[in-house]
C-alpha cells in the first residue's frame, strides 16, 4: 500500500493541483474541505482518495475527519496544511473584528488543529513519525500593503512549523514550511487586474503555474527519514518580492 497524506483545502487551488500529484504518485490522500461535491471533483475516480469534509476551524470536525482517515489506513505519513483564506487589501481601521477572525480562523486556528490532529496521530502510530508541511507565504518574510490579517497569520505559521520542527524531534516528526508566491489559483485571481504596490501604484505580477508548487510539496514529502526541508520559498521568477518594500 502507498503512503498516507492528508491535504487541508483539498477542492480547489493548490490543495487540488497537490492532491493529484500525490494521487498520480501512488499515495492514498484525504481530502479536508467544506465541500464535498469540490472534493469529490478534486478525486475524480481514484480509489486511493478519502473525502474528509470539515470545516478546519471546528476542533470536533477535524478531529473527527482524523480519527475516520486513521479508521481507514492505519497510519497517517504526512499532513499538508494548506488551507487558507485571505482579505481583499485596505488599511487596518477598515478591517473589521469579524473579518480579521473570518481569516486568522482559518490561517491559524485552522492550521494549529489540523496540525494537533496530525501531530497526535504520528506520535502515538507505531512505528512513530510522519511530516507535516504548512503553506506560508512569502508574507511571513515581506508584507503586502494593507495585509494585516493575513501577514499577521502567516507569521504565526512560521511559528507554528518551527515549534513543531523543534517539538517533533523526539518523535521522528518533520515539520517544514512552504512559502508561495503569485501561483494562479481562484484565491489569487483578484490580482489578474493589478496589485496595490509599495509605491502606492497597482501593477498586474507575474505568476506561476499551479502545478509547480505541487511538485514542490511533492519534493518535501519525499524528502528520506531523518531529512527536512525546512523551509522552501516557490514564487513566479520576475515577480517583486526581492526588494519588495
Amino acid at each position: 500500500m502507498g503512503q498516507t497524506i492528508i491535504i487541508t483545502g483539498g477542492g480547489s487551488g493548490i490543495g487540488r493541483a497537490t492532491a493529484r500529484r500525490f494521487l498520480d504518485g501512488g499515495w492514498r490522500v484525504g481530502l479536508i474541505g467544506r465541500r464535498a461535491d469540490a472534493l469529490r471533483d478534486t478525486a475524480g475516480d481514484s480509489p486511493d482518495a478519502l473525502i474528509l469534509p470539515c470545516d478546519v476551524t471546528d476542533a470536533a470536525a477535524v478531529d473527527r475527519a482524523f480519527a475516520q482517515a486513521q479508521a481507514a489506513w492505519g497510519r497517517l505519513d504526512a499532513l499538508f496544511n494548506n488551507a487558507g483564506a485571505m482579505l481583499i487589501s485596505r488599511l487596518i481601521d477598515e478591517i473589521s473584528p469579524e473579518e480579521w477572525r473570518a481569516v486568522t480562523d482559518v490561517n491559524i486556528t485552522g492550521m494549529f488543529l489540523c496540525a494537533r490532529a496530525a501531530f497526535r496521530q504520528m506520535r502515538h502510530q507505531d512505528p512513530v513519525g510522519g511530516r507535516i508541511i504548512n503553506n506560508g507565504s512569502i508574507s511571513a518574510s515581506a508584507p503586502r500593503p494593507g495585509s494585516v490579517p493575513y501577514t499577521v497569520s502567516k507569521h504565526a505559521v512560521t511559528g507554528l512549523t518551527r515549534t513543531l520542527a523543534l517539538d517533533g524531534r523526539p518523535y521522528t516528526i518533520a515539520c517544514g514550511q512552504i512559502d508561495v508566491g503569485n501561483a494562479a489559483t481562484d484565491l489569487t485571481a483578484v490580482m489578474d487586474k493589478g496589485t496595490l504596490q509599495a509605491d502606492g501604484t497597482m501593477k498586474v505580477e507575474p505568476s506561476m503555474n499551479v502545478a509547480e508548487v505541487a511538485e514542490a510539496v511533492w519534493m518535501m514529502a519525499n524528502q528520506p527519514k531523518g531529512t527536512n526541508m525546512l523551509n522552501v520559498t516557490i514564487m513566479a521568477t520576475n515577480m517583486p518580492f526581492v526588494g519588495r518594500g
